[in-house]
Parts: structure tokens; sequence; C-alpha cells
């Protein structure tokens, strides 16, 4: 189970009064706590703290405080391709980049940098239409994204699929459907994809986020779940990963698996 770290981030305020002062302690201490809170990687996002303009040069930034702190890589965030690449220029190591959706001029921009730069790539099973209500739509659309993987030359292995998780309070009924993609993407390819969610957005603007953040996380897990960008910092929200991870016989069992999971 990879657990991308979600707090590197403009749209907190910590990060975003660090970013508009380029103050590069806060941006140490979140990639800090969240390699030992158990991230595999570190998802870097410089949200709304800066202008379009801005993005390359701060995302550069970022993505060099943060790998000056951890031995992290990290996942690119952004809906700005120049600050994508600009962050790919300067990572170390194997990048994720944070995302495409099913749309043509996207998937011809990023399939191909992520080859460029040995990245893998997170693919949003949404298009110009929205998200799709069920499974199968959803499925269609990780199709094209597996199709695209194939003929661009991006490793299965480095495709993730992101069947689009929405709050729980306004989208009640695509939680069963987001399971059932993740079950069914596996079918897709040999070897399948990876997948992937956005594990908080279950639970904004809900009261009671942790625990329903740590109930969908194991019954993702559950269904086939690979990675989940996610608060690495709720102590029991790891410990269900971990504990999920040795049910569903993906680890070898110890006395010290939460500690062992933990572990870089």
């Amino acid at each position: 189970m990879l657990l991308i770290g979600e707090r590197i981030n403009g749209m907190f305020r910590d990060i975003r009064e660090a970013i508009q002062r380029r103050d590069p302690e806060p941006v140490r201490q979140r990639a800090i706590s969240q390699t030992r809170g158990g991230a595999r990687y570190l998802d870097i996002n410089t949200g709304p703290a800066v202008t379009s303009e801005e993005q390359p040069a701060v995302m550069a930034w970022l993505v060099q405080v943060a790998q000056g702190a951890s031995p992290l890589p990290c996942c690119l965030d952004s809906t700005n391709p120049e600050a994508i690449e600009a962050g790919l220029k300067v990572h170390r190591g194997k990048a994720i980049i944070n995302s495409t959706t099913v749309e043509a001029w996207k998937m011809e921009l990023y399939f191909p940098m992520a080859v460029k730069y040995g990245a893998a790539l997170i693919g949003l099973t949404m298009n110009e239409k929205g998200v799709p209500k069920d499974a199968n739509d959803r499925l269609a659309l990780a199709m094209e994204l597996v199709a695209h993987a194939d003929a661009y030359g991006l490793p299965m292995e480095d495709l993730f699929i992101d069947p689009l998780v929405l709050p729980v309070n306004v989208g009640q009924d695509h939680g069963p459907e987001v399971l059932e993609t993740i079950r069914q993407v596996k079918l897709l390819a040999s070897p399948p994809p990876r997948t992937v969610v956005g594990l908080s957005n279950i639970s904004q603007g809900c009261p009671h986020r942790p625990l329903i953040n740590r109930t969908f996380l194991a019954m993702a897990m559950a269904c086939g779940l690979d990675a989940a960008i996610a608060d690495v910092e709720d102590e029991e929200l790891v410990n269900v990963a971990a504990t999920a991870n040795l049910i569903l016989n993906r680890e070898v069992y110890c006395d010290s698996y939460l500690k062992t999971f933990r572990q870089v």
C-alpha cells in the first residue's frame, strides 16, 4: 500500500504562507513528519498561493526543499503543465505526475512527459463531460487511459487510475461505484494498471472526517486499492493501512508490523 502524503499543498495555510514568504522551514517540517508517519511519496502542490506564471519556479523550489529534508520521491500536483515539468527537471528519483483527465490534449501532453522523465502518471476517470456516476462509465474512461499508456509506451505499472471519490455528503451513491471500479480496473490489462484515490475527498465538508477516511480506506484496500493520497499525520489512519495490508496478505506478519510499515 503506497501512501502519498497530502500535506505540502498551498491550500493549507502554513504551506501557503511558506510559499508566499519563500520560507523553507514549514515545508521541511511537513516533509519530515510525513516521512516518519509512513508516506512513500510526498504530494507537492503549489495551490492558489501564487499566480500561474510563478508556479513553475515555486514547484521546483518546493520539490528541492522537500527532497532536501526527506529521501522520498514526489507526486507533482498541478493543473499547470509547465509547473509539472519544472518539478520533474529538478526531481530526484521516480516522480508521479498528478494528473491527466481523459481529454485528448491532456493525454497527448502528459503521457509523453511521463515517458520522457521516467515518471508514473495518475489518470482521472473524467473527461469534458465531468465525472461519471456509475462504474461502467468510469471503466470505459479507464480503458482509454490504458490504451494511451500502451500507445505511448508507458509501462502499465506506471499508470495509476483514479476513479475519483466524491464527498459522501453530496455524492453518497458514488461510493459503491468507486469501489466497483477499483475491483474491475485490474481486469483491463495484464499486467494491470494500479489504482489510487484522493482519500480526503470522501469526507470533505463532513463531521467525523477521520473516521470516514479510515473506514473508506480499509474498504477500498479490500477491493484492491494500491495507493492513496492521504493525511499520513493521522496515526490511526496509517495503522488502518498497515493492518489492512497485513490481513490482505500483502506483507508477512511480524509483531512490530505497525513500526515496520512506517520504515522508509
